[in-house]
């Protein structure tokens, strides 16, 4: 599996909630080189499609409302030595914050140096007046390790945390309660150590990219004005959020909190796809879907994976189908089963949750 081969390390240089496998957008990509396609992503998450694209050379472009999500895809198309990446981050850690936390949860889930030098961290990337492939990089690294499992025997830590898991974050109280409970305490680590550890196993941190780290924004691709046009053929690879799927902006509060969001919670849901009924899920994904079709002025391929929770009631076929008829520019050519998503449902095994894996499709369809 490319997930556990070195020279694919630029790609876990953060977990996310629901990520594909590399090996899904490499096998549709490596089809099409040859016609020197555009590559979108419409629902880019942690950047696996933009990263397969830039391995194969590929010009791409992704979108996400999640600041998150935009942040680690914007560093799979940046270029930097890890070296420079390290400077700035030794620059802004030897500042003093501003603000700095107190809630329990804080207090116990960080010790008091590593929490200090995450504010700092935290405070020197939010003030920048303008992004650079070393800080693009460095707020990547930093969503990374910034919570995650302690070490086991003698190893050294790659996260900044006490146990947690790492690709989403547990609630406050229940956190609070968990090391409690288990009698645990934060590590005292050095942030800059443990991002120079992560840096440093990137072997194509400084390689060229075809893309620039801005093709990557953090728009809404229901609306039509996220989108330019593109000259030539496009292959789209993407997952949208399954239907049901509410939480995953809550299940990233620790990290939206690093990017300036608020040191607690937040339980609205505003700009994500509409999950309060079957119709009007299916306008939602349409919308994306006439997008890309209407700015294809070539050949053009969707691949689409897609399917169901089983805590909520829904038939992944229809509701993909559905979406595509609605949008009217496409034609299904293929839909196959998938393989579940053990491989990348949530880390839970470690705080005692346990989730069980989507029914998954595979959808491809072509411009009409």
């Amino acid at each position: 599996m490319f997930a556990y081969r070195k020279e694919f390390a630029f790609n876990a240089i953060c977990p996310y909630y629901t990520m594909f496998p590399l090996e899904f957008p490499m096998h549709h990509l490596s089809k099409h080189k040859a016609q020197l396609p555009t590559v979108y992503d419409p629902f880019c998450g942690r950047g696996t499609t933009i990263y397969a694209a830039r391995k194969l050379g590929l010009r791409s472009y992704g979108l996400d409302i999640s600041p998150i999500a935009a942040a680690i895809a914007q560093a799979k198309l940046a270029s930097a030595k890890w070296e420079n990446v390290v400077a700035l981050a030794e620059k802004l850690v030897a500042r003093t914050p501003k603000n700095v936390p107190e809630s329990p949860f804080f207090g116990q889930a960080f010790s008091k140096k590593t929490l200090l030098q995450i504010c700092s961290l935290r405070e020197g990337l939010r003030v920048e007046k303008e992004v650079t492939a070393e800080s693009a990089i460095l707020r990547a690294a930093a969503l990374g390790c910034l919570h995650g499992p302690l070490p086991t025997g003698d190893g050294t830590p790659s996260y900044f945390s006490s146990q947690m898991p790492r690709t989403f974050a547990t609630k406050p109280d229940y956190s609070v309660r968990y090391w409690r409970d288990r009698d645990m305490s934060p590590p005292n680590v050095s942030v800059v150590g443990v991002l120079t550890k992560k840096l440093k196993r990137i072997t194509d941190l400084n390689a060229e990219s075809p893309s620039h780290f801005r093709n990557v924004k953090c728009l809404d691709a229901r609306k039509a004005t996220s989108f330019g046009r593109i000259r030539g053929p496009i292959v789209t690879i993407t997952s949208p959020p399954y239907y049901g799927m509410r939480t995953y902006v809550q299940d990233q509060w620790l990290r939206m909190w690093f990017l300036g969001g608020e040191d607690e919670v937040d339980y609205e849901n505003q700009n994500q796809l509409c999950h309060s009924g079957h119709e009007r899920f299916i306008k939602d994904l349409a919308k994306v879907w006439a997008n890309i079709g209407k700015r294809a002025q070539d050949e053009a391929h969707l691949y689409v994976r897609f399917g169901s929770i089983p805590s909520v009631k829904s038939d992944a076929k229809k509701l993909l189908n559905a979406s595509l008829e609605e949008a009217g520019y496409w034609k299904v050519v293929s839909v196959r089963n998938a393989q579940t998503s053990h491989s990348g449902k949530r880390q839970a095994d470690y705080m005692g949750r346990d989730s069980d894996p989507a029914i998954e499709f595979d959808f491809h369809a072509v411009l009409n």
